[in-house]
Parts: structure tokens; C-alpha cells; sequence
């Protein structure tokens, strides 16, 4: 048995997002021949038979990896704490979320300087992580590109590298995002006949997950508004508003969704917005309660290489899916029948899309069908098959510490000062308050004198 420790910097708590989701999987598929750990640096209230899982502080986590031999991380962990990277621990790192190309979109509304500082600081942990790491996870084939890109600009890709395997599959490969093994299970009812203005025999369609800047609730709202006069019993239902992770802020696009809808006099009647975060384990009964999933985006970089996790929710559930084309799972889609893709910001479009699913029952039973056949590829067991064969023989990679430090050296160049400084003071602000702005300020001023 190897010893695992899993960390993610996520909220692990009855309502989850989809790194802490991630990382719980992650953990209970590979305990099953393993000893496992799952460690939040934020906070955890869940347990698990299978698992140790517990909180620290990033001051703590030392001591809570342990005697770990691997340690398995996301996001940004070692941010916070560098020496992992400096360790001799075995790193495996979880890059299914491409947070650089994310920050593009989510901080479009922040100030230049702002938005430099935290890019800036992306892109040098994710160089860190991939100059140091081990072996490297990531959602799809399209992704696997872009970090290959990314690992061979760092130097990663090299005779060791290459003559160890020149697939490259032992350095990095693909663990999608993954659904349980089991369908869901009805417990109750929860939005039919359960939320006001919904009725039982509403059509309901489901947005499930938050609402985020590189998205497109708009034009959903607008194809839902035309639907309305001919359809008077179509529902759209958003099930997450606010996001369960204190350290993620609201975005500007949740605000704008409320906008809109109010002004087309929707909110109650044909819009309705579920305020907090469904728990984890009771996301099976709003989604039993849908006729249709949605996710509508816009066609960017970040669409090019996203993994929309909400998308496996509805294939879990059996639920037909239109969703904008142009990514992994419009592909898919497309070419597997599980729903329409459509077109970016086409209303027409879209309107036409979920009219045929909701109102044309051959459609929906096609689509429910062909939904059946495709989600066994994404059960959690197939997909985590790469990381569980690593995990039954560890090992450093081919070229672990052959120029490492150069590398590293490269990977780390600051970010322009200016924006260094203005991340450091967001982010002090943010975690301790006016007054540690100040108490830094003078700090500063004495060692000045």
C-alpha cells in the first residue's frame, strides 16, 4: 500500500464545488488499495469510512502529509506551501482546471493592475508545479495539448522524458472529470410542485452549478423569454448562486442574470434562482426534477479547453443536454446524440434547441437513450484508471532533478513589482482585514527610516 496524501485548497463540507468534489473522489478511488488521506486548507466537515479527512492550516500541513510518499494537489497549494516543491515527496498534480486561462474571463472586471498581478501569479505557480511535478493530470485530450505545450516550453520534454516513454503518457494523462457508478436515486421531490411558481407538470430547465463570468446565462434568459409565448409552462432553474468557497467572489454575469431577468419580468414566474449551494449529496433530486440540462458559454481560448463538470451531472441523471458547441463536451454531443449543441449567443438557435427536447417527446427519449449508453465512460473508476496505475508504482519522473534548479529559477521571475505589490495587498486585505493593510504599511515605513 502506497501512502496518499490528497490536498486541495477547496471547501470539503455537504455543499461542494468541483475541485473539493474532485479531490473526495479522487480520494475514495484510490483508498481502495491505498492509504489515503484527504487534506483541505480551508475547511472540512465530511467524513468517510474509506478515508482520513481533516483541515489544516497551510502552517499545519506539513505535519498533516506526513510520512505521505505521494502527495496529490490542485490548485494553488504550493502557493502557500513552497516546500512541497523542495520536498521528496512524489508530486502528482491535478491540472484539470486550466485557472490561468479561467482568470482571463473571471477577472475581465477588475482593475488592469489587478488583474496582471493575479494572472502574473498564476502562471508562476502552475510553472512551478510544472517544472517540479512528477506526473500530471489533466481533463481531456485538448487539454493534455496545452500542457504538453506548456511542459516543453519549461524543458520538461527531454531526452530522460522522451526515452522513458515517448508517449509522454507516463509524464501526463488524461483523468476526466468523473459521475458515480450508481444512477441517482429519487429521495424527494425538490423542484416541481416544490418551489413556488414551478408546478408538476412544468417543463423545467436546469442550469446546475454557479454562475461565472465565461458563461452565458444571457441568452439563455432571452431564448427562455420567447419560449414563454407559446410554452407557458417552461421553467429555468438555477441551482447555485452563491459559490460554497468563501475566497470565491461574486462575478459580474450572476449580477446581470438577476438584471435581466427582472427587467423581462421573468424572476418567479418562468426564471427562478436557488440563492445558496445544493448539498452534494441531494444534487440528485433537483436534477430528477429537470426535463433538460443547459450550459451555454462563449466560444474564447477558455472554452477551447474546458471540462465542464456540470455536464457529467446531467449524464448521471439521464438528462437530454443543449449546450453551446465548441468545447469537449459539444463535441461530444454532437456526435453522440446526447441532446443539440448549438451556437454561440444564438438565440434562435437555442430556442429552437430546447423547444425540440422539451416538446418533442421522440427527441428527448433518443436523447435520454444514446445520455444511458455514453455516461459508463465517465464513472469515477474508469476515469481515475491512469492516476490508480501510477499510484500502484510511484516514481519520480525521468527527469527529476537533472537541471532543475535553472528550470526553476526560470519559472519563478517575479511578477513587475507593481503588481506583485498590489496581489500581496489584495490578498492581506482580504484574509486579515484593514488593519493588517496598516500594521504592513508601517512595518514597511520604519524599515524604510
Amino acid at each position: 500500500m502506497t501512502r496518499i496524501a490528497v490536498v486541495t485548497p477547496d471547501v470539503l463540507s455537504a455543499r461542494m464545488a468541483g475541485p473539493a468534489i474532485r479531490a473526495f473522489h479522487v480520494a475514495d478511488e484510490l483508498s481502495r488499495s491505498h492509504d489515503v488521506r484527504l487534506i483541505s486548507t480551508a475547511a472540512c466537515d465530511i467524513a468517510s469510512a474509506a478515508f482520513e479527512c481533516r483541515a489544516t492550516s497551510f502552517g499545519g500541513l506539513r505535519a498533516a502529509v506526513g510520512d505521505a510518499e505521494v502527495v496529490v494537489l490542485q490548485g494553488y497549494v504550493t502557493y502557500r506551501a513552497p516546500w512541497l516543491l523542495r520536498s521528496d515527496k512524489i508530486l502528482v498534480v491535478d491540472l484539470y482546471d486550466p485557472m490561468h486561462l479561467e482568470q482571463l474571463e473571471q477577472l475581465g472586471d477588475r482593475p488592469p493592475l489587478e488583474r496582471r498581478a493575479m494572472l502574473d501569479l498564476t502562471v508562476r505557480v502552475l510553472n512551478e508545479q510544472l517544472v517540479r511535478g512528477d506526473f500530471f493530470l489533466c481533463a481531456s485530450e485538448e487539454q493534455r495539448h496545452l500542457w504538453i505545450g506548456h511542459l516543453g516550453a519549461l524543458g520538461r520534454l527531454n531526452p530522460l522524458t522522451y526515452e522513458a516513454d515517448s508517449s509522454l503518457r507516463s509524464l501526463i494523462d488524461v483523468c476526466p472529470f468523473g459521475l458515480p457508478t450508481e444512477p441517482p436515486a429519487r429521495r424527494r421531490p425538490a423542484i416541481k410542485g416544490v418551489v413556488p411558481g414551478i408546478g408538476t407538470e412544468d417543463k423545467v430547465i436546469l442550469w446546475a452549478g454557479g454562475v461565472y463570468n465565461w458563461f452565458d446565462p444571457l441568452t439563455l434568459i432571452r431564448a427562455v423569454d420567447r419560449i414563454k409565448d407559446e410554452h407557458s409552462d417552461v421553467k429555468l432553474f438555477f441551482l447555485g448562486m452563491k459559490h460554497p468557497n468563501p475566497d470565491v467572489p461574486d462575478m459580474a454575469v450572476a449580477w446581470q442574470t438577476r438584471q435581466l431577468a427582472g427587467e423581462l419580468g421573468l424572476t418567479g414566474k418562468h426564471v427562478f434562482f436557488n440563492e445558496g449551494w445544493v448539498d452534494y449529496d441531494d444534487r440528485q433530486n433537483y436534477l430528477l426534477d429537470a426535463d433538460v440540462g443547459v450550459s451555454t458559454h462563449f466560444e474564447h481560448v477558455e472554452t477551447t479547453f474546458s471540462f465542464r463538470t456540470r455536464i457529467l451531472d446531467y449524464l448521471w441523471a439521464g438528462l437530454p443536454v443543449v449546450a453551446t458547441g465548441g468545447d469537449t463536451f459539444g463535441a461530444l454531443i454532437a456526435a453522440e446524440g446526447l441532446g443539440v449543441a448549438v451556437a454561440e449567443r444564438d438565440v434562435d438557435d437555442l430556442v429552437a434547441a430546447l423547444t425540440s427536447v422539451l416538446y418533442d417527446p421522440d427527441v428527448a427519449q433518443r436523447a435520454r437513450e444514446n445520455v444511458a449508453r455514453v455516461r459508463e465512460r465517465f464513472t469515477w473508476s474508469r476515469v481515475l484508471r491512469p492516476l490508480r496505475d501510477f499510484c500502484e508504482q510511484p516514481r519520480p519522473a525521468a527527469d527529476a532533478g537533472a537541471g532543475q534548479n535553472r528550470l526553476v529559477r526560470r519559472a519563478v521571475l517575479p511578477a513587475n513589482r507593481p503588481a506583485r505589490l498590489v496581489f500581496r495587498g489584495t490578498e492581506l486585505l482580504r484574509h486579515g482585514g484593514a488593519r493588517a493593510v496598516a500594521a504592513k504599511l508601517l512595518a514597511r515605513a520604519r524599515r524604510a527610516r
